[in-house]
């Protein structure tokens, strides 16, 4: 066993209690709660689209259960304002100045629900936070806490009373992810089981948040050989093909995609990054990023992403 397995295996442990105690209450998901995990290792941010009921606030609100983060979760409304989310400064007449008020995004862990109900004058207020994880208000930067995660939900855009994101922000988002609908089985432990807000309430927190940003670390070191990085730029250069994507990927997207897969093999325990890693994580990467260039193309993000595979050969 080498250093980097003995460095990994007490924080795998932490993250492998943590995904058994999320699929106790996520039922039938292993694989989606997998990304939301690779998705904060990656020191990323993530989109769920789905439509409501099936258990996009539970994921969330569990994930900073088990991971012991603080929790603050934002409801997007038409009339939402950016000062609403990223907080105000107030006048205080007993020093004299202005005060600064910090708003919900002060928190590791942020809840952004509904993000597309919102106008786009309030969803550029994530842009900063996002990206530089802080905010700036009058001219003055306040730093966001660490680890930092926003997990937005998105209803479907042919819903009533939603404002499409722009291409900016869905990029700012390193997974986007769906849940669907449950297996009969799962549903049928749904109907004769606990809530699911009960079981939430007493969800004890495996991870502790202190060990988070070393555990990030650890993924960012995670090894790839020149033979993968070959397969990341082929994959690259496929998406950028004229004839198939309104645009390709970004270097940004590309890099996403990378720590996407150091992430997913860090979970299953790999020092180094398999093509399987990185096939295991592709959909949820780019599946929001491309956009077939045919109007009448219809095919879904996991669908495009499977064309994207199919038409770059494994190394």
């Amino acid at each position: 066993m080498n250093a980097q397995s003995q460095t990994s295996d007490p924080a795998r442990g932490q993250l492998l209690a943590a995904l058994a105690s999320l699929n106790q209450v996520l039922l039938g998901k292993d694989r989606e709660i997998r990304l939301a995990l690779c998705c904060m290792l990656a020191r990323g941010h993530l989109l769920i689209e789905d439509i409501p009921g099936v258990g996009k606030t539970v994921l969330a609100h569990a994930l900073a259960r088990v991971l012991g983060l603080s929790y603050q979760r934002i409801q997007f409304t038409s009339d939402l304002l950016p000062a609403d989310v990223i907080g105000i400064s107030v006048y205080d007449r007993a020093s004299g100045r202005f005060m600064f008020h910090r708003g919900p995004v002060f928190a590791q862990l942020v809840m952004a629900d509904e993000v597309n109900r919102a106008t786009p004058k309030a969803q550029s207020a994530l842009l900063e936070a996002m990206e530089e994880r802080q905010v700036t208000v009058d001219g003055e930067t306040h730093n966001l806490p660490e680890p930092f995660f926003i997990v937005a939900t998105q209803n479907p855009s042919f819903q009533i009373g939603t404002f499409p994101l722009p291409e900016s922000q869905i990029d700012r988002f390193l997974m986007r992810i769906e849940l669907g609908y449950p297996a009969p089985v799962h549903e049928r432990q749904l109907l004769r089981g606990r809530d699911r807000r009960d079981l939430l309430a007493d969800l004890p927190a495996v991870v502790d948040p202190a060990t988070i940003p070393g555990l990030q670390k650890q993924v960012a070191e995670i090894h790839a050989s020149d033979a993968l990085l070959d397969y990341v730029q082929a994959i690259a250069r496929a998406s950028r093909d004229g004839s198939l994507h309104q645009a390709g990927l970004s270097p940004r997207a590309v890099i996403s995609l990378l720590r996407s897969a150091k992430a997913w093999a860090f979970l299953h325990g790999r020092p180094g990054v398999l093509p399987e890693d990185l096939q295991a994580v592709l959909p949820a990467v780019v599946g929001h990023r491309l956009r077939p260039r045919d109007a009448a193309d219809v095919r879904s993000p996991n669908e495009i992403a499977a064309a994207l595979l199919k038409s770059v050969p494994i190394p």
